[in-house]
């Protein structure tokens, strides 16, 4: 498993911001993260009535950013390149609010396509097996 301490200062979510714990496996397309923060009471994410589902969808982006710095990081590049999230797709949710659920969350994440401007991934949120979200996702870097 890689900590959140290896991979947390390469992307530019910080703080409470950034949602995943640490990364189980990883390859050149994909990656599964695990996060326990849906259950904080600090979450950044949490409203009145808990931690909506709708925000599984940030867990899958920040997915994504990570498996794109390690990617990077592979390459000899370490630092943070910003993005912007620009689309979500066929986001589909299997639960209203996540907050209450006891345990980790298992984030995967899939890239579909990547180059120098962008990325489209396709992700998934599970707890215990079951299937919270699904969808897919874009981002467009920042000029560099």
């Amino acid at each position: 498993m890689l900590p959140k301490t290896d991979w947390a200062h390469l992307i530019p979510h910080a703080g409470t911001m950034c949602l995943l714990d640490g990364v189980l496996a990883w390859d050149a397309k994909t990656i599964h993260a695990i996060s326990d923060g849906h259950a904080r009471a600090d979450n950044p994410l949490r409203g009145e009535h808990g931690l909506h589902a709708v925000h599984l969808a940030e867990y899958g982006a920040q997915a994504m950013a990570v498996h794109g710095a390690l990617l990077a990081r592979a390459d000899g590049v370490e630092k943070v390149r910003p993005g912007r999230l620009v689309s979500l797709r066929d986001v589909q949710l299997h639960a209203e609010y996540v907050d209450q659920l006891d345990g980790r969350l298992d984030v995967h994440a899939e890239c579909l396509y990547a180059d120098d401007s962008g990325a489209q991934y396709a992700f998934r949120v599970e707890h215990r097996g079951h299937l919270l979200a699904t969808g897919r996702a874009a981002v467009i870097y920042a000029a560099g």
